[in-house]
C-alpha cells in the first residue's frame, strides 16, 4: 500500500495572524472579567449591611469576591 502524505505547510504569515487575533482575544476576555468583577463589586457596595448578611456576606467580602 501506498501513503500519501496530505499535510502542507501553514502559508506564509498565517501563524502570526493567528497569534495576534489570539492576542487580541485574551486582552477582550480580560477585559470582560475585569469589567464583570467592578460590576459585582459595585452592586455588592450599594446593598445595606443588612442585605449582605441576608446573603452570608460582609463589607469586607466584597473585594475578595470582586477578585
Amino acid at each position: 500500500m501506498a501513503a500519501v502524505e496530505t499535510t502542507r505547510p501553514a502559508p506564509f504569515g498565517a501563524i502570526t495572524t493567528y497569534r495576534a487575533i489570539n492576542v487580541v482575544s485574551n486582552v477582550v476576555a480580560m477585559f470582560a472579567a475585569w469589567n464583570d468583577a467592578r460590576a459585582t463589586r459595585n452592586a455588592l457596595s450599594k446593598l445595606s449591611d443588612r442585605e449582605l448578611d441576608d446573603i452570608g456576606l460582609c463589607r469586607g467580602d466584597i473585594e475578595v469576591i470582586g477578585r
